[in-house]
């Protein structure tokens, strides 16, 4: 889901990523509605709240209104710089440690209002400002190695792509093309999610409360943990069949042969040496 990046991620890679990242997206939107009366998963509301309070002359709530938005706009960023800097060094890293910090981000605020949330002004705003970060730092992640095709922290977008796709589909033409159909499925497959997300919400927020961040969490362990078993996984065989052709010793082939309870003089064959290559002079 994390591991690829941009133009080389699949319909399958992006469909992953925004059904999981939609989910948890849904779920802390209707969590922080229900808890603090805001809504965190996007910033569009908040924008015109900042312009009613600039107009009225509120300047404190604008003040507070306006970090909100930069911490959303924030979030975005540092997502997004860890993606083009450490790229190189670590693609997984790069992409895991935007997560991670909306884990942690989540974790706070679950700690924090299960063992200390008081149901003051200063709390819940502060409080949502570190969702706004948290959720701005999924976005950035999202938009950055897919190209721009996962947003999974709001349906504004979703819901416009999808109604110009319905309109498209009504000609055959369309309807017969592969890219448009899996734009399709990755959007409804987002949608579903979020919807999903904010359901299981709305029903376990009485019985969980606070914990419902606990919750959200793992659905984010779920995501790093499962790219980061591939990633291992994937390197495990190759490093093992590295060593079956070439048979030279790595430290990966013995475990897999003291995993496997195999005595590794018997189980490796020796290459014909005799054998040549096709377009080897004979």
């Amino acid at each position: 889901m994390l591991r690829n990046y941009s133009n080389s991620r699949t319909l399958g890679d992006n469909i992953r990523l925004g059904t999981l990242t939609a989910f948890t997206a849904g779920t802390i939107n209707i969590a922080s509605l229900l808890i603090f009366l805001s809504f965190t998963s996007n910033v569009t509301g908040h924008y015109a709240i900042l312009a009613a309070e600039i107009s009225q002359g509120n300047w404190t709530q604008v003040a507070v209104v306006g970090g909100w938005i930069f911490l959303f706009f924030f979030g975005g960023f540092v997502a997004n710089m860890s993606v083009i800097n450490f790229n190189k060094k670590s693609k997984y890293f790069a992409h895991a440690l935007p997560i991670i910090l909306e884990i942690l981000c989540l974790l706070a605020v679950g700690i924090y209002g299960q063992f200390y949330y008081r149901k003051t002004l200063e709390e819940t705003e502060a409080l949502v400002a570190l969702m706004l970060f948290a959720t701005g730092l999924q976005n950035g992640l999202t938009a950055s190695i897919s190209n721009f095709s996962v947003k999974t922290t709001h349906l504004t977008g979703t819901t416009t792509d999808l109604g110009i796709l319905a309109s498209m589909f009504t000609q055959k033409k369309f309807r017969k093309n592969p890219e448009l159909m899996g734009k399709a499925k990755l959007l409804l497959s987002i949608m579903t999610a979020y919807v999903l997300g904010a359901v299981f919400s709305g029903l376990t927020y009485y019985h969980l409360e606070f914990r419902v961040f606990y919750v959200i969490s793992i659905c984010l362990l779920v995501v790093i943990g499962y790219d980061f078993y591939k990633i291992n996984l994937r390197h495990f065989h190759t490093e093992y069949r590295y060593y079956k052709i070439y048979h030279k010793p790595t430290f990966i082939a013995f475990l897999y042969y003291k995993i496997h309870n195999k005595d590794e003089k018997r189980t490796v064959s020796r290459p014909n040496t005799n054998a040549k290559l096709a377009f080897s002079d004979k």
